[in-house]
């Protein structure tokens, strides 16, 4: 694996504490639905995660150039085509805008990300717009929130939860990748900004999302062994746009990947910020059973204090 892990950012907590360092061996998964009892965990007994130690030093509030080198391109790290042409940080935003691309099955589009080990809540505020304004005008064209294991490009293993155009404009998209089969699954939202959260903890990995001025809904809860499993994971921001122009390619991922798509891209993503967490997820319940952690407790648990 070519992990180019930040040290400083590379953070490992097991039943002892957090360690520096590089990857260890990871803790045991939490149970998974198995015949294990496990608790209904009550609201009140349910923490915020904690925004404090070195994983909160990966975060981005995108006010300043001096942060974009931290971040990471796929296209730099597994040489992948160059798919954006716009990546910049100005007013206070970090701006994205892809040519032609696609995350599903084997097509794989741009990724901005950073490399980070343990239990992670990645909170993001976003916002997908046309290139002339207005909800994108092409079909799946989303940007937004994505966790991915490193040089999985021979059988890809990603989750996503992005917000812009899919089927139809004005949607959140939550999508699950396993060994290059991707089902993703869309949900309505309001035009503007959308927070999104794709967080890792014990057995769990899941989606949430919230409207400007709305409340906070669960996406997906996926039980994926793979990226508990992988200590180290990318994190990161993942814009992508024209579908259809893809055409013929779309029925060969490998060619796809490597042709430089001409098309009408119609993806302008606005990130106002990225902050990483640490979750505080209690021994003895079972997040992936609602009759344990249920959506109310679970948003509490995997979205910061007053979001």
């Amino acid at each position: 694996m070519r992990a180019r892990v930040i040290a400083a950012l590379v953070v490992v907590c097991g039943v002892s504490g957090c360690t520096t360092g590089g990857p260890s061996t990871p803790p045991p998964a939490a149970p998974t639905g198995g015949t294990q009892a496990t608790a209904a965990l009550p609201l009140a007994e349910a923490e915020p995660p904690d925004p404090g130690g070195e994983v909160g030093s990966a975060s981005s509030e995108f006010t300043s150039t001096a942060e974009l080198p931290v971040w990471l391109k796929l296209s730099d790290t597994e040489g992948d085509l160059n798919r954006l042409t716009k990546l910049e940080i100005a007013g206070g935003h970090l701006t994205m805008e892809p040519k032609p691309s696609a995350w599903f099955d084997g097509f794989r589009g741009p990724f901005v990300y950073q490399e980070l080990a343990g239990d992670i809540v990645m909170h993001m505020r976003v916002k997908s717009e046309g290139l002339k304004g207005g909800p994108p005008k092409q079909i799946f064209s989303l940007g937004g929130a994505m966790v991915r294991v490193p040089d999985s490009d021979t059988k890809p293993n990603w989750l996503s939860v992005t917000t812009g155009t899919g089927d139809v404009a004005n949607r959140v998209e939550v999508k699950e990748t396993l060994d290059g089969s991707s089902k993703p699954e869309e949900h309505p939202v309001k035009v503007g900004w959308v927070e999104l959260v794709l967080a890792r903890t014990g057995g769990l990995v899941a989606a949430l999302y919230k409207e400007e001025g709305g409340a906070w809904k669960v996406g997906r809860r996926w039980a994926r062994p793979d990226l508990v499993e992988t200590q180290v994971l990318q994190w990161g921001m993942t814009g992508y746009t024209d579908w259809n122009s893809f055409g013929t390619l779309k029925q060969d991922p490998a060619k796809a990947n490597l042709t430089d798509v001409k098309g009408k891209p119609d993806l302008r993503l606005s990130v106002d910020f990225v902050r990483f967490l640490r979750p505080r997820m209690p021994d003895g319940v079972d997040p992936m059973n609602p009759a344990s952690v249920s959506d109310e407790v679970l948003i509490r648990l995997l979205t910061p204090a007053g979001a």
